[in-house]
């Protein structure tokens, strides 16, 4: 009797313990890898779009103007996703998104129609804060500072994009830029992508495929 006391004793002790409780206690997610999960389950859908914000207003020709917007999940691993967005017949432009040890990276994959890399491409950051599983945050990362500087783009050098996905509703892309002390106005540029009506998937973007021939439009950064 007192044998199976103490071997009912050994056993509570043991579930309580530490090291028994974190074995049968899964790891909680960040909200960033249930922020990826979200975007990763419309793998090898497709979703049309329409722009809500552009301030300020561009003065010259706009490349989104009056054309179809589509944004396509169509890579999709354990820790990358390959997220091409449309613009009418211009597929130059792939979001990549990839796990880091601390969170999220957003990069911007530009291509001309031959498969080469633009200029100005492979842009963006690094998250810096949690976040949320509805929205994802990227300050620009130093290296993209760099390109813009050598390019002429500066103005880009504070640039903050946003990504936010509601599944089932909506999944955005956003970019904000504050006006700066010289008198350059800010940006907020967003568009939404309506997650209720997948349409049909594009052709591959530009890289991806054989040469098109297309040339490659004026974009915003």
């Amino acid at each position: 009797m007192k044998s199976r006391r103490a071997l009912l004793l050994l056993a509570v002790l043991a579930a309580g313990s530490p090291s028994a409780t974190a074995r049968a206690q899964p790891q909680t997610e960040s909200p960033a890898d249930r922020f990826f999960r979200s975007v990763a389950g419309l793998c090898g859908k497709a979703f049309a779009g329409k722009i809500v914000a552009n301030q300020p207003t561009p003065t010259t020709a706009d490349p989104f103007e009056g054309q179809s917007l589509v944004f396509h999940v169509r890579g999709c691993g354990a820790d990358r996703l390959e997220l091409p967005f449309h613009v009418g017949e211009d597929r130059s432009r792939t979001w990549v998104i990839t796990r880091t040890a601390e969170g999220l990276r957003l990069k911007h994959d530009h291509r001309h129609a031959d498969g080469s890399p633009d200029a100005l491409t492979m842009y963006g950051g690094d998250t810096a804060e949690p976040g949320t599983a509805g929205r994802q945050a990227f300050p620009v990362d130093e290296e993209s500072r760099r390109m813009f500087s050598a390019q002429g783009r500066e103005v880009s050098n504070t640039n903050t994009w946003g990504m936010e996905v509601e599944p089932g509703r909506v999944f955005v892309y956003e970019l904000r830029r504050p006006p700066v002390a010289d008198g350059q106005p800010g940006r907020h540029f967003r568009v939404e992508f309506d997650l209720t009506r997948p349409v049909a998937p594009p052709p591959p973007p530009w890289g991806a495929e054989a040469p098109s021939g297309a040339a490659l439009p004026d974009r915003h950064e």
